[in-house]
């Protein structure tokens, strides 16, 4: 990706009102408060024979989108894909999800819109949808928020050990599109100069904010593949972009063949003449899951996952936290 040059500065997702180092030192506070959590994506209890895992999580700002033009039918989709996706990347099945709304006021329609998307999700991932609670908190909500908690399970001996090693290669599969990342960077980027109603300029049959909603991807149907093969680490590529690579290791993280960036995020940059090094930052940018193990075994992944690709490799390096080197960007 390049950035266009352009008389506005360019936008960071800090800018905008996320600053990634302080949304981790937050979280790194809050797990300091509360233990430690074994895992890195999800909470694992020993429950005998397996572990039973927890991950909670919402939908962002994506709800702004949403509720600019009172469309909220894939909501529930993306609220379902970012907690699951989170265990797979674990090797943990999925298996049950439970959803929280709370709202300003309440609302049939927006609540049956939300409801069918955690349903449709629920189908895609294959869990059971076993309810949830809505709560209206005018005087603590404006509008509304979704999140979600997933529970899965899996055999002591099935979950991915969690780090990479040098040596590897690097597996990916393609996102979706923005998925539910970095859509504060995103808005403010594309309202400068537009109306979320307004044509998307490369596909003009679909509206700006139609693209900025396209569903996160759910990743449950590579868990089979991954836990047959040799996979030492997995990563969902969501908040922070590509620096969750990171998250497999201390490891040099040389992608030489990321997928292709969907137009969206060719828009988002150009209309907020964001770098491409913070777009990395805050963006999948077309790669929505990864997972490194032996080249042997990666050859025979990408033979049986239609959409996977081997897009780099591991390499060691001397720095004491990973580093993800990607077409000419080091990110660290």
């Amino acid at each position: 990706m390049t950035t266009d040059e352009d008389d506005e500065e360019g936008l960071t997702y800090a800018e905008a009102g996320v600053d990634i180092e302080e949304s981790e030192a937050a979280t790194a506070a809050l797990i300091g408060a509360v233990g430690e959590f074994e895992g890195d994506y999800a909470g694992l209890v020993d429950i005998g024979d397996r572990y039973l895992a927890l991950a909670a999580d919402g939908v962002g700002t994506k709800l702004l989108v949403a509720e600019a033009i009172d469309d909220y039918s894939t909501i529930g989709i993306d609220c379902m894909a970012m907690n699951v996706n989170d265990l797979v990347a674990q090797g943990v099945e999925p298996v049950a999800f439970v959803d929280y709304l709370a709202v300003e006021e309440p609302d049939d329609e927006t609540a049956e819109a939300i409801g069918e998307g955690l349903r449709r999700g629920a189908e895609q991932a294959g869990v059971a949808l076993i309810g949830g609670e809505t709560a209206v908190m005018p005087d603590v909500i404006k509008g509304l928020d979704i999140a979600g908690t997933c529970a899965g399970l899996a055999p002591k001996d099935a979950l991915f050990p969690g780090e990479a090693e040098p040596g590897d290669a690097v597996v990916g599969w393609p996102s979706s599109g923005i998925h539910s990342n970095g859509l504060t960077l995103a808005r403010e980027a594309v309202t400068r100069a537009h109306e979320y109603t307004d044509p998307f300029p490369p596909n003009p049959d679909r509206s700006i904010a139609e693209e900025l909603l396209e569903p996160t991807r759910i990743y449950t149907d590579v868990l089979a593949t991954l836990r047959t093969h040799e996979t030492h680490a997995a990563a969902h590529v969501t908040g922070g972009g590509w620096t969750n690579l990171a998250r497999m290791g201390a490891h040099r993280y040389e992608i030489t063949d990321p997928f292709d960036a969907q137009p969206v995020f060719q828009f988002v940059q150009a209309e907020g003449s964001v770098s491409d090094e913070e777009m990395h930052r805050t963006f999948n940018v077309g790669t929505g899951f990864v997972a490194t193990m032996p080249g042997d075994d990666a050859e025979s992944v990408v033979e049986d996952e239609e959409d996977a690709q081997i897009i780099g490799n591991v390499a060691e390096t001397d720095d004491d936290a990973g580093v993800v080197a990607i077409r000419g960007l080091t990110l660290s």
